[in-house]
């Protein structure tokens, strides 16, 4: 095929893949809930080259999938099966430009794992502070396409908070260059936004420059026993004002999600004698050594005690256990497999709103289907939560996953009462693609077809996601 010989020319024989198997891994998204093929996986290692591929695929009008670490949990980054489709994998484009230390910023391609980031900028004594789950795997070039948030949130803003310039290759091949690491600049309209969180469907972010900040030299973390969510809020108020906004971390568990963790995961643990039914995981951070962070936050707790908003708390003395603490956290993503099919929920809430709607959800859910466990938890401090639904024990897998229209529409319809997002930082990719049109107006879908219209008039870049 004329194409394929072009596009050997540009990345080589081992930039380009053309046999199933070795496309394979490429194909289907991290979960195993979308498949497609392609023409060809194709790996440049230069914008230069991802410049030319998107030309040449342009005047081929055959369409193109942008891919990072392949992480995404709303297929995102995988093909649509039939048609013609190029996946272009980015894991090439893995450098660290510059790390300007003076200026706060880092800029490197879309190809670089976020922990690799994150250790470039410790190494400079400084922080970049995104963390997810996948941070060992994920890409920097999928976290500002789909505008990742994770357990830092609250104190430093997601990716759209934490870039200052990107680079990006246009629908036609043209490199846009935007690698500004200025803090002000206002000469126009902010074109970095048009492409984070677009999902690779205006075009193709190849390089960034990403804030840094100074690395924490006290931490403090802390696992509480909250006496409700609405306790959990008064506590989340308390402790920003005692720290001087140095809250980094404010994680809801339920109790159904410690103790399948506990019986599931080995490493898992009860922090306390007894049980209760919410707790909290808490981290502060500072940028200075024996700041008093420390003594603001067993003082805010303690009263919060004497108040009784929280029932039980403790505190890590050391790195290893506030290691065995945040292993909870993980282990409580973990232990939903063996319980069974999920069904999962990335929402967003006003804060204020969380106990309310969690209430209300889970009480819907469990009407419409009996014997369903709820598994909400996650980032309570910016009112994220993960409402994820687990199968009822009596009810087949397969049985249970044929409801998820069903029970997404009793979810997701409550989520829009109280003014939210069904899809908080995990994107709309093809899971959500079709479902969010019944939330959001029409006028923003009219605003956001005449952007992708402008910019990719072909509809070559990433077609079947977010429109």
């Amino acid at each position: 095929m004329q194409l394929l010989d072009a596009l050997r020319a540009v990345v080589g024989s081992a930039g380009l893949l053309t046999e199933h198997e070795a496309m394979a891994p490429y194909l289907t998204d991290w979960r195993k809930l979308y498949h497609g093929n392609a023409l060809a996986v194709v790996r440049p290692r230069s914008t230069e080259e991802v410049s030319r591929i998107v030309a040449l695929a342009s005047e081929a009008d055959v369409t193109i999938v942008p891919q990072g670490g392949n992480t995404g949990l709303a297929g995102g980054g995988t093909p649509r099966s039939g048609g013609s489709n190029l996946v272009l994998s980015l894991e090439g484009m893995n450098r660290i430009r510059e790390i300007d230390a003076v200026n706060h910023t880092i800029t490197v391609e879309a190809g670089c794992i976020l922990q690799q980031v994150q250790d470039a900028a410790a190494a400079a004594d400084r922080l970049f502070p995104l963390r997810l789950g996948a941070e060992g795997s994920c890409r920097i070039g999928g976290n500002l396409s789909t505008n990742a948030g994770g357990i830092a949130v609250l104190r430093y803003g997601n990716m759209r908070d934490l870039a200052l310039g990107l680079e990006v290759v246009l629908p036609d091949g043209r490199i846009w260059n935007g690698l500004r690491a200025l803090r002000k600049d206002n000469t126009g309209y902010d074109l970095k936004h048009l492409f984070i969180g677009a999902e690779g469907t205006l075009g193709i972010i190849t390089a960034a420059v990403l804030k840094l900040f100074p690395r924490p030299r006290e931490r403090v973390t802390a696992f509480v026993a909250a006496a409700s969510l609405e306790a959990s809020l008064a506590l989340l108020g308390r402790l920003r004002a005692a720290s001087n906004d140095s809250l980094t971390s404010f994680e809801y568990i339920p109790r159904i999600a410690l103790q399948l963790a506990i019986g599931h995961v080995p490493g898992s643990f009860d922090p306390f004698p007894d049980p209760h039914e919410a707790y909290l995981l808490i981290e502060l951070t500072s940028s200075r050594e024996n700041s008093g962070l420390a003594v603001a936050a067993e003082e805010a707790l303690s009263q919060a005690m004497e108040d009784g908003l929280v029932l039980e708390a403790t505190i890590a003395q050391n790195e290893t256990q506030a290691a065995a603490i945040w292993f909870l956290r993980e282990a409580i993503v973990e232990a939903q497999r063996p319980a069974g099919a999920s069904i999962k929920h990335d929402v967003a809430v006003p804060v204020s709103a969380v106990p309310a709607f969690l209430r209300e959800a889970s009480a819907a859910v469990e009407a419409a289907e009996p014997g369903v466990r709820v598994y909400a938890f996650g980032h309570l401090g910016d009112g994220n939560i993960h409402f994820n639904l687990l199968q009822p024990v009596s009810m087949k897998p397969e049985e249970f996953t044929a409801q998820t229209p069903r029970l997404n529409r009793v979810v997701h319809d409550i989520v829009a009462r109280y003014q939210g997002s069904i899809s908080a930082e995990h994107g709309l990719g093809q899971l959500r693609r079709e479902e969010v049109r019944r939330y959001k107006p029409g006028i923003e879908f009219e605003l956001m077809e005449r952007i992708k219209a402008a910019l990719d008039p072909k509809g070559i870049m990433n077609p079947g996601k977010v429109l």
